[in-house]
């Protein structure tokens, strides 16, 4: 019995060329290929007996002829020579996308590496997208540049090389590169045409391939049969096949160059020979396309996307589909592009068929929709939580889009607060539940709000179960108040008091935050009955007195500015926050009545730190002690005689509202002194 391969014959690429070439033929046209269209003699004559022939090089192209860039491409030198000249670009899409590859990764600085043939037409024109820079390697066991273990490299490999190879190589160039960007390019097609051969083979007495011996995807079809049926055979036409045909099992496939119609006489010729009452029709019937209906469900390889529809190859029905943009998606922010890419694995709907035009109307948008009609049925009975783009809003309320199906969320359930403006959510992504679904209507009513206050009751007990006082946390801004901020700390808020805020006096807490602003706070006291928080802000290493005490010693002299008088002396500001005591006796070498006599409010002074007490939060300085000591006065008497009085109670080191200060020991010795007296 004879099996003939179902992906026998023409890919879509060849099959794109060849049709276009005859085409372009019968419409009167002169044309000229660069380079054979395909690998296959016998097309090959039959184009030049019609006045197409080929070149192989554009300068010898005679002028006045369309050029034909045949499936294999060619490099981006070519296309600037051809420039001015009229062109029909047939480069496969499978192939146009390795040359984008290169070309894009070639910019970024990646160096190339080709696994295929380097005298292949295909392997030359994918060269000529990164200047003919490339390392080509065909052979696992080839010696392998050792600079590229230096280099950051992208691989990408030939239509048709052998897939064993190409990962056999990868996993070496992995050990071998400082790092590996690998794209696998083999054509989708070749891989299943290679691997139907590899199954056919290994089950055939006989196993016979059709194709042109100077074809890549052919020698490779021979060389993966030999290897699993000895009694392999490599034949043009059917007047090759060899003279013994006694056997019980017989394979035949064929290249991706070869035309039907050789397939067909090969199969005739073995046919006429077997022994049973099989017909050439019966065999054959293998091989030629399968009827498409309205209403099948089949998948396709998308071979190109434009603006305004898809090309989906049909595989082994031989028919290529268009899919219309706007069947592909119901989201209409979408372009084609963004959906699938050249190579993907597609299901599509069949929705018409025209045999005569050969052109097949399909549909993925209404598959999707039957097939995720099925999933929301069943997300609603378990409950489930589904996510999906708000993609219109509508009278009452919004449509959400899930797996292709539209969901209406009414308004009310559209968010945990009444939106009156629902554009606004339109392009935003939700998460929701199914709250009814309506079988005979086949309608879906979905609610936001009900996710958004499941997840909020249960972040709510995850932490009142955890919280405990001295707890930090990271915490948005909600809102603020005259006497603080609301923190948002995982579900709860909490209150940051405009004390808490700043170690500086402030007026609003606005001055330090805003609404979103996200905050490391901690735990201060919580009251899990009433569910008051309230949050800590204030870090130590933020308290001025820290950083005055890391800054300055006793002993330093400093620059500071006055700010306060008092009757005793002057407050100087050291930095923001933290103030010193120039004691009246320490602002002149002179006896003066007050300090005014001196120092006025802003002025900026040298003062020598002569004492700081940290934990009482008092530092004194004088400027007196910076003066030469020979101005100093004589008479120490009339220091002891002045008898200065503060009131009780007065603070004269700090102007921190949170510390309460004694009397300076100053003031305090002088009011010691009237005593005693």
């Amino acid at each position: 019995m004879i099996e003939i391969a179902k992906t026998a014959g023409f890919c879509y690429g060849v099959k794109r060329a060849v049709d276009n070439v005859y085409k372009a033929v019968g419409e009167g046209r002169k044309i000229a290929t660069l380079g054979p269209i395909i690998h296959n003699p016998q097309v090959i004559a039959d184009l030049e007996q019609k006045g197409v022939n080929y070149y192989d090089k554009v300068s010898d192209i005679p002028k006045g002829f369309t050029v034909v860039i045949r499936a294999h491409g060619v490099g981006e030198d070519v296309y600037r020579e051809l420039e001015g000249r009229e062109v029909v670009d047939l480069t496969c899409p499978f192939v146009a996308k390795i040359h984008r590859i290169v070309f894009e990764h070639y910019k970024k600085g990646y160096k190339i590496v080709i696994v295929g043939d380097k005298n292949h037409p295909e392997v030359i024109g994918i060269n000529g997208w990164c200047e003919g820079s490339a390392d080509i390697i065909y052979d696992p066991n080839e010696h392998i540049d050792g600079n590229l273990s230096k280099k950051d490299v992208c691989v990408v490999a030939q239509t048709t090389i052998k897939k064993e190879n190409f990962m056999q190589i990868v996993q070496i160039l992995k050990k071998t590169c400082k790092s590996t960007l690998i794209f696998d390019t083999i054509c989708s097609a070749t891989k299943d045409r290679q691997e139907e051969a590899a199954v056919l083979s290994g089950k055939s007495d006989m196993m016979i391939v059709v194709g042109g011996r100077q074809s890549s995807n052919t020698r490779k079809l021979y060389e993966i049969s030999k290897e699993n049926c000895p009694n392999t055979y490599l034949i043009e036409n059917a007047g090759e096949l060899p003279g013994k045909r006694t056997y019980n099992k017989i394979g035949i496939t064929a290249g991706a160059s070869t035309p039907g119609r050789i397939i067909e006489e090969v199969v005739k010729a073995m046919s006429e020979e077997l022994k049973n009452e099989e017909t050439f029709a019966e065999l054959f019937e293998q091989y030629e396309s399968k009827t498409l209906n309205n209403g099948d469900i089949i998948e396709g390889t998308v071979v190109e996307v434009h603006n305004n529809e898809v090309i989906v190859d049909l595989g082994e029905y031989k028919f290529n589909g268009q899919l219309a943009a706007d069947q592909l998606t119901d989201d209409p922010s979408l372009k084609p592009s963004d959906v699938v890419k050249e190579g993907d694995k597609i299901k599509v709907y069949v929705v018409g068929v025209n045999d005569v035009e050969g052109k097949v109307v399909l549909s993925r948008k209404k598959l999707v929709a039957m097939e995720s009609w099925n999933r929301i049925k069943e997300s609603y009975e378990n409950g489930d939580l589904l996510e999906g783009k708000v993609i219109k809003a509508v009278r009452g309320g919004v449509i959400v889009l899930t797996d292709g199906s539209q969901v209406f969320v009414p308004a009310r359930q559209a968010s945990e607060r009444f939106v009156q403006d629902l554009q606004s959510l339109v392009g935003t992504t939700v998460n929701y539940k199914i709250i009814e679904v309506d079988e005979r209507r086949k309608r879906v009513i979905g609610s936001v709000r009900v996710v958004i206050e499941e997840k909020k009751k249960a972040a709510e007990e995850a932490f009142w179960a955890a919280a405990e006082v001295g707890k930090r946390y990271q915490g948005t801004v909600k809102s603020l108040t005259s006497f603080g901020a609301f923190v948002d700390i995982g579900g709860v808020d909490g209150l940051v008091h405009i004390s808490e805020l700043s170690w500086n006096k402030i007026k609003h807490p606005s001055e330090i935050v805003k609404e979103g602003d996200v905050l490391d706070v901690y735990i201060k006291d919580l009251n899990p009955e009433t569910k008051k928080i309230s949050l800590g802000f204030k870090k130590i290493e933020d308290n001025p007195w820290v950083i005055a005490q890391n800054k300055i010693s006793v002993g330093d002299t400093i620059s500071c500015k006055i700010v306060r008088m008092m009757p005793f002396g002057a407050f100087a500001e050291i930095i923001p926050g933290v103030d010193g005591l120039i004691h009246i006796s320490q602002i002149a070498n002179k006896r003066i009545g007050k300090p005014e006599d001196e120092l006025t409010i802003g002025q900026e002074v040298q003062a020598k730190v002569t004492d700081a007490n940290w934990e009482d939060k008092k530092i004194s300085l004088s400027i007196r002690a910076l003066l030469p000591e020979e101005e100093a006065p004589v008479k120490e008497e009339a220091e002891e005689e002045e008898k200065i009085e503060a009131p009780e109670g007065a603070v004269i080191y700090s102007t921190d509202p949170e510390v309460e200060v004694a009397q300076s020991s100053v003031v305090q010795e002088a009011l010691e002194g009237e005593t005693e007296e």
